[in-house]
């Protein structure tokens, strides 16, 4: 496994992660004993960049990884261990959910992860979502006290927007920024990536597998178990859904004819996009963890991606990537 270093903050990890959300939340039932199995496999393959947060569950997630950790001491050592704060989900219905970045809040969501996750220290921490009502500043910079007093390692943030970014860096160096970034989502490119490589800051794309679309498998709505979050998603319903599958379906024709998947092309394609990027594809299956290294192996011509930005340009995803009430929390 190759590593790479998010921006210049230090912080090397493996090139690819695994989003750990999907084996406790949103995508259908939990299997606990499969997702633990394919943490193992995860360190066997040396993916040890792994990404998790307090919401997802709640906390079920944060609990299973530490599950994984009591079972071999040696296991926490060998990881870049990744989680976040500041969605606060409503304990007797999970569905309703705000925002937080209270310096008191974070700190007590913090401690609340070190215990879930069986840990003295937390490498990368990621405000979840900005609070438009907590100057970034006050929430960044009781971030930083939390790694003067050695809990945290490195400070991130996920789904901020370019002036938010600007305004924390200049609290406390930020090592990395979380949001959507696959082929059918381009976004970052216009106006969060420049930011980030002009105040070297890494990108680490979450979905990039467009939440499993762009793998090819799903080839109609009635795929997604009935408890899915997808079927909520406005790129999966109606007449986007059939937009979509007619992207992807290219995307799977010029994967065979490279000899690879459709997940593996689209996942080399977001590794090329450069070194200051780690993704970290989600799954809770060792078969789709494997299948997913193997885009490690996938070179890129210039005609191959020049063929790719033609097939996938910014904007063709029919449909947002949230629901309405959803996007207003992101590039905020």
């Amino acid at each position: 496994m190759t590593t790479r270093q998010l921006g210049k903050s230090g912080l090397t990890v493996s090139a690819l992660g695994l989003g750990c959300m999907g084996m406790s939340d949103f995508y259908g039932q939990p299997d606990d004993a499969e997702s633990l199995r394919t943490l193992a496999r995860a360190l066997e393959l040396g993916v040890t960049f792994l990404d998790t947060a307090d919401m997802y569950g709640p906390y079920r997630n944060e609990e299973l990884l530490g599950r994984f950790f009591k079972e071999d001491k040696t296991r926490r050592g060998r990881v870049q261990l990744a989680t976040k704060f500041g969605i606060v989900r409503d304990p007797n219905d999970p569905s309703k959910r705000g925002i937080s970045g209270r310096p008191d809040y974070l700190r007590q969501a913090c401690e609340g992860s070190l215990q879930r996750l069986g840990t003295d220290h937390i490498d990368l921490y990621y405000q979840h979502r900005v609070d438009p009502s907590v100057p970034i500043e006050e929430t960044v910079g009781e971030m930083g006290r939390l790694v003067e007093e050695g809990k945290v390692r490195f400070l991130g943030l996920s789904e901020a927007g370019p002036d938010t970014i600007r305004r924390a860096q200049a609290t406390h160096p930020i090592a990395a920024l979380q949001t959507e970034y696959s082929l059918w989502s381009r976004e970052p490119e216009v106006d969060i990536l420049p930011v980030l490589r002009e105040l070297s800051i890494g990108l680490v794309p979450y979905s990039p597998l467009g939440r499993g679309f762009l793998t090819g498998e799903i080839q109609k709505f009635e795929d997604f178990a009935p408890d899915d979050y997808r079927r909520h998603s406005p790129r999966f319903q109606g007449e986007n859904f059939d937009k979509n599958l007619k992207l992807v379906n290219h995307l799977r024709e010029l994967a065979q004819a490279k000899n690879c998947t459709a997940s593996q092309l689209a996942l080399a394609w977001v590794l090329a996009q450069g070194n200051d990027l780690a993704p970290i594809p989600g799954t809770k299956r060792v078969k789709y963890l494997e299948e997913n290294v193997g885009a490690l192996d996938v070179a890129l011509s210039p005609d191959e991606l020049r063929q790719l930005d033609e097939l996938l340009p910014l904007g063709a995803a029919a449909g947002q990537r949230y629901p309405e009430a959803m996007m207003a929390t992101v590039n905020r």
